[in-house]
């Protein structure tokens, strides 16, 4: 004889411990969730508005130069290690954990110009408005000891920046020209010249080490190859660049930092037209620098902002400013992709979230899975306009709204004549000139 009994089994549905979370039976069968997308959206937009209150990119300043900040670089081996050059000559090195200054020294008689750790992270190098390059050990001095150059070199004019070789005992720097430099040697193993008065940026390929690429005062970008004893080629541009920076992760992409507020990332191959125009800052660009993975890049601007571009894109997705902070001169990504490191005119050195709503700490695995799963979310209705309304929402200061709705009267005023111009000539002899060919003027082999 059959007898039906329920049988439950309390392992299914009671707690271990009461600090333990209820356990709820869930049935995926789709047929059962008529609302999952409506309800899925919901998510989707609360958790935007949550990203948008909780962004607070800002997390510290770093005071303590007495003039202000002109160049800063990493360290190669230790993430914790920042140094920082001043408009007065002085080097300092920080500890950005403790956010404080762990090695004060002065370097140069006027402004420091450039520095560079070495690949190996024992020393660094800096450049100075003094002509001398000297390399400094990384190491605090010893009791008793003086803060002396390990090697001081004397050249024969101003130098304006200074890279470092990814793996030789090799340096470069620029001036009045480029030159390479072997660490073992006083004079330079070679000097590339080609028709131009000054340097104001110097930079190794990460990826092919063998390249360079320097901005020149005559408002061109020369690419080097070390091997060869002439400059591979240059693209001559409408206005000056101040600085470049090339991929780390893709070997013919470099973005550089442009006179006319825009920054412009090339394909070294194909020099003619850049790959992409990045637009949104409203006053000269002073300084780019890459995410160490290659995705997205951070400019730094004469308007007093920081802007993040993703390399592909024509606009920011984020833009970071201060009451307090003035020009932004210098700017650093750091190489755990979650810090931005900008140095200013007011002396001060902030350090910036990467990504503004990102929790820092320590996250329990609910908490990751929590986050995880509204980015998705959030990727998945990112085109709604809603949403996407919210999530590209920036306040911005009251004089960079106003010049950037000028601007954008002044393109669409230019824009008109254009086709007005167009409208009235002869079929064919006012072309289309795209925004990209627009600021490339030739370029030269």
């Amino acid at each position: 004889m059959k007898v039906k009994v329920l049988s439950r089994n309390p392992d299914d549905y009671v707690r271990e411990t009461k600090l333990d979370i209820q356990r709820v039976p869930r049935n995926y069968d789709p047929a059962l969730h008529p609302f999952e997308v409506s309800r899925e959206y919901t998510r989707a937009l609360n958790a935007t508005k949550l990203e948008r209150v909780f962004a607070k990119p800002f997390l510290a300043s770093l005071d303590g130069h007495r003039d202000g900040v002109n160049c800063m670089a990493k360290h190669t081996r230790n993430l914790s290690t920042l140094l920082s050059g001043s408009c007065d000559g002085e080097v300092k090195l920080w500890n950005l954990t403790k956010h404080e200054c762990v090695r004060t020294l002065q370097a140069h008689e006027g402004f420091v110009r450039g520095m560079v750790v070495r690949y190996c992270g024992t020393s660094f190098f800096t450049v100075g408005d003094d002509k001398t390059i000297k390399q400094w050990k990384m190491e605090a001095p010893g009791y008793g000891e003086e803060e002396e150059p390990l090697n001081t070199i004397l050249g024969k004019t101003v130098f304006t920046g200074l890279d470092h070789h990814q793996k030789d005992a090799v340096f470069a720097t620029c001036g009045q020209q480029v030159d390479i430099w072997d660490e073992q040697r006083s004079s330079p193993i070679r000097s590339f010249t080609w028709g131009v008065d000054s340097f104001s940026s110097v930079r190794f390929n990460p990826v092919e080490t063998e390249l360079l690429a320097s901005c020149a005062s005559d408002r061109s970008i020369v690419l080097y190859d070390m091997r060869e004893s002439a400059p591979l080629k240059k693209v001559i541009m409408t206005m000056r660049s101040n600085t470049l920076c090339w991929n780390p992760m893709e070997a013919y992409y470099f973005t550089c930092s442009n006179e006319d507020y825009n920054l412009y990332t090339y394909d070294m191959r194909y020099l003619d037209r850049p790959v992409t125009v990045h637009m949104d800052h409203v006053s000269a660009v002073l300084d780019v620098d890459y995410s160490p993975t290659g995705k997205e890049f951070v400019s730094a601007s004469f308007d007093k902002t920081i802007r993040i571009f993703p390399k592909d894109s024509g606009h920011s997705r984020e833009v970071y400013h201060t009451k307090r902070m003035q020009h932004v001169i210098c700017i650093k990504w750091s190489s755990d992709n979650k810090y931005i490191l900008s140095g200013s005119d007011e002396m001060n050195i902030r350090l910036w979230k990467a990504n503004a709503a990102e929790k820092l700490g320590v996250l329990a695995p609910r908490e990751r899975q929590a986050a995880n799963y509204s980015q998705k979310l959030k990727e998945k209705f990112q085109h709604h306009p809603q949403i996407r309304r919210i999530a590209h929402h920036r306040h911005l200061p009251k004089n960079i709204y106003h010049q950037t709705k000028e601007l954008r009267v002044m393109k669409e005023a230019r824009r008109r004549k254009e086709r007005n111009v167009r409208k009235h000539s002869k079929p064919g002899s006012v072309p289309v000139v795209s925004e990209k060919e627009k600021h490339v003027v030739t370029v030269v082999k």
